[in-house]
């Protein structure tokens, strides 16, 4: 560390949002900016200047009390980007970007002026990404990374079938399915094209215009989807279920009521597998080691991160705001700017 960083590494303190108490409702949680002391950094790692934080609906939730884990008091944020300017010589200056499922739940987050974190967390930003669109990548690239790892990385031949297409993760599987070649089919409530960037044509079925299984057989010919990516629970479990290949394979990442009526026999006599996603089990280095993994497809212009509007951009002051927007009916993907 030379001069200038050690000067930074004094600082006595940060601006930062706070959460003291667990809100009973998204429409009353409060988000104070205060200073806050920053302690030392630990040689294994760095201190990062935020550029940009996103909002997740994880962190709505961890606000009302919804992860029993999740500590108070805490500055919230899981998905940073920003600038290293203290830590190993070869990641300072650097502009980074991260996430983890520790972050702004079990200890503070991203939602502040600067962030310790452990430099095997930060993800140099590739060439030609935008900082603050860099902000946005985490959590929903995480999760669709981690659902297709884990039930085996589609190939290409291979049809994927994604139920909630245009949501964040939807989205996110949907780019990463076709990068590796394999064929992609959506699912969305209300007729209505896919909102994202694809490196193949998708089709789209909008479940109030026809019976999904059945359509998905025939463009299948009659084999069905080899993977279902189930970005939105319960909702949509029958259908998943209905449209998976023999020896298919089943991801799950959420749920709206928690039951639901499990066929057994077709299960087994399908020979599926399901597979259950919870990012917010992977530390800052497990969720760095992902996000690694996909930098060559970002850094190719085969990933895209998504697209950060102006009146999505909002200042800590606004961060209520923020919190509704993503609790509500926006689309957009939500970042918070420290500012000075």
């Amino acid at each position: 560390m030379n001069g200038e960083n050690l000067k930074i590494e004094t600082t006595t303190a940060v601006r930062s949002l706070r959460l003291h108490a667990k809100a009973a409702s998204y429409d009353t949680i409060t988000l104070p900016i205060e200073m806050q002391a920053l302690r030392p950094l630990r040689p294994s790692e760095v201190l990062v200047e935020i550029h940009a934080a996103a909002v997740n609906p994880s962190d709505a939730k961890a606000a009302t009390g919804l992860m029993p884990y999740a500590v108070f008091p805490r500055t919230p944020g899981r998905d940073f980007a920003g600038r290293v300017i203290v830590g190993p010589q070869q990641l300072v200056h650097k502009l980074v970007f991260g996430s983890s499922g520790d972050l702004g739940i079990r200890q503070d987050g991203a939602q502040a002026s600067h962030m310790i974190v452990e430099a095997d967390a930060v993800v140099e930003v590739p060439a030609g990404i935008d900082i603050k669109a860099a902000a946005g990548i985490g959590v929903p690239f995480v999760t669709a990374w981690e659902g297709l790892r884990r039930a085996g990385l589609p190939e290409v031949g291979e049809t994927v079938l994604i139920l909630g297409l245009n949501g964040k993760v939807g989205q996110a599987a949907a780019q990463i399915a076709t990068w590796r070649g394999a064929r992609v089919i959506g699912v969305v409530r209300r007729d209505e094209p896919y909102q994202g960037h694809t490196n193949a044509p998708i089709e789209v079925i909008a479940t109030d215009r026809m019976d999904v299984p059945a359509r998905v057989r025939e463009l299948t010919g009659g084999k069905g989807a080899d993977i279902v990516y189930n970005t939105v629970g319960d909702p949509f479990y029958e259908i998943g279920q209905k449209s998976l290949a023999v020896r298919g394979r089943a991801i799950f990442i959420s749920v709206i009521d928690r039951f639901v009526n499990f066929d057994i026999l077709a299960f087994y006599k399908g020979q599926h597998t399901y597979v259950g996603i919870d990012t917010i089990a992977l530390n800052s280095i497990e969720t760095g080691a992902i996000l690694k993994q996909l930098v060559p497809g970002f850094a190719s212009g085969k990933l895209k991160p998504y697209p950060i509007v102006d009146s999505a951009i909002y200042p800590l002051e606004k961060a209520y705001d923020a919190y509704q927007a993503v609790m509500g009916s926006s689309r957009d993907r939500i970042v918070l700017i420290p500012g000075d």
